[in-house]
C-alpha cells in the first residue's frame, strides 16, 4: 500500500543521510567488516551509505583487511574525525572539503564520482505563484548554511541574474526548513535528494530550479594524509576505492534492489528512494581527480569566500592526492543516463 508522505515525522531519518548538511554530530563507532590481515581501515560513513552499497553489491567478500565503520550524519564533523586522523577515509558532497580546507584541516580527496545536479533544487509549494528563478527576488528561501544546497543556490540565482543579496536568506537545517516550508514561513527551499524526491513524491512541492548544469556535481571519498602515508591502509584505501567503484556500477545496474535496501536501513519511503536513485544516485560515474575538478572546487571556495563565509583564501590542489586515478576517464565525464527497465 502506498503511504502518503507526513511531513516532519518522515524527514526525521533523513536527517541522519547526508553529506551536506552541517553539525556538530558524533560518530557511531559500533560496527566492524571482518577480514583478513591485521590492517584495520578506519572508515567514515553515513547512515544508508557506502557500508550498506557495498553490502548490497557483495563487495564486502574477501577483505584482505578489516573495517571499523564510524557513522555521521554529515559530511563536517566527518572531515573532522579525518583531520583528527580517527577515520582514514570517508565519504562526502562537494562542499564540505572546501570548508574543511579553508580551515586548513589535514585532509585529500582521493576519489571521485560525477553525476547529475537535478536532485539539487531550489522547491516552491505546489501553489506557489513563483514560475521562474528571477521572480525570487525579495523572497525568503530556506537553506543549509555551507551545504552543497547553500553553492546551488547561489549559482542557480546567478543564472537567473540575481545575487544572494538579492533575497531573503534564512539559514535553516532539513528538518526546520521542511516545517517552515510547508507551513508558507518561506517562499523557497534550496535542497538536495533525498529531500526533493520526498517534497515531490509527497505533492508538497514542485521545483522551480534544479542544480544541473549550474554546479559540478561531485561526490567524493576524502582520506588522512597519514593513513596514505602508511604503506598498508594506503593499499588498503586502494581496495575500498576500487569496490566503492564497482558498487557504483551495480547500483546503476540494479535500481530497485538498491532502493530497497537503501529505504531499509534509512527508514524512507520505497517510492521516495527509488525515485532518488533514479534522479540522483543511478547517474554517479567514477571520475579522475584532475585539474577540471580541481578548478571546480577552487571556483566554490572562492564563492565562499567572497561571501566571507570561508575567511581565508584556500588553494584547493594543496587537499587532493591524484595516486589513485588508475585509467579512470576525467571528471567532466557525462553522467549516467537512467533508463527504464
Amino acid at each position: 500500500m502506498r503511504r502518503r508522505l507526513a511531513p516532519a515525522a518522515l524527514l526525521l531519518p533523513l536527517a541522519l543521510l547526508l553529506s551536506a548538511c552541517g553539525g556538530n554530530s558524533a560518530a557511531d563507532t559500533g560496527s566492524g567488516t571482518d577480514g583478513k590481515g591485521s590492517v584495520t581501515l578506519n572508515v567514515g560513513d553515513q547512515k544508508g551509505g557506502s557500508e550498506a552499497v557495498l553490502r548490497a553489491a557483495g563487495e564486502l567478500d574477501n577483505l584482505t583487511y578489516k573495517i571499523k565503520w564510524s557513522t555521521f550524519t554529515s559530511g563536517p564533523p566527518l572531515l573532522e574525525a579525518v583531520n583528527a586522523k580517527a577515520v582514514d577515509v570517508g565519504g562526502v558532497g562537494n562542499t564540505p572539503p572546501v570548508f574543511a580546507a579553508g580551515a586548513n584541516s589535514k585532509i585529500s580527496v582521493v576519489a571521485a564520482w560525477h553525476g547529475t545536479s537535478k536532485g539539487e533544487a531550489i522547491l516552491v509549494p505546489k501553489d506557489s505563484s513563483l514560475k521562474k528563478p528571477e521572480e525570487l527576488k525579495g523572497k525568503s528561501i530556506a537553506v543549509a548554511q555551507g551545504s552543497s544546497a547553500h553553492y546551488q543556490l547561489i549559482a542557480s540565482l546567478k543564472e537567473a541574474g540575481l545575487k544572494l543579496s538579492d533575497v531573503q536568506v534564512k539559514y535553516l537545517q532539513p528538518a526546520d526548513a521542511l516545517a517552515a516550508f510547508t507551513s508558507s514561513k518561506v517562499d523557497a527551499w534550496a535542497v538536495w535528494d533525498p529531500y526533493t524526491s520526498q517534497v515531490l513524491q509527497g505533492g508538497q512541492g514542485r521545483i522551480l530550479a534544479d542544480g544541473d548544469g549550474a554546479v559540478n556535481g561531485l561526490n567524493f571519498q576524502v582520506a588522512a594524509p597519514t593513513a596514505l602515508a602508511d604503506k598498508e591502509k594506503a593499499a588498503a584505501v586502494k581496495d575500498y576505492l576500487d569496490r566503492l567503484r564497482r558498487a557504483q556500477d551495480w547500483v546503476y545496474d540494479h535500481p530497485q534492489e538498491w532502493a530497497e535496501v537503501w529505504a531499509k536501513d534509512t527508514g524512507l519511503p520505497y517510492e521516495v528512494a527509488l525515485a532518488s536513485v533514479k534522479r540522483t544516485h543511478a547517474s554517479r560515474v567514477p571520475v579522475a581527480v584532475d585539474q577540471p575538478l580541481i578548478d571546480s572546487e577552487q571556483q566554490i571556495a572562492d564563492t565562499f569566500t567572497s561571501l566571507k563565509l570561508i575567511p581565508n583564501k584556500v588553494d584547493f590542489a594543496d587537499f587532493v592526492d591524484t595516486r589513485f586515478n588508475g585509467d579512470l576517464p576525467p571528471s567532466t565525464t557525462a553522467p549516467r543516463v537512467y533508463k527504464e527497465s
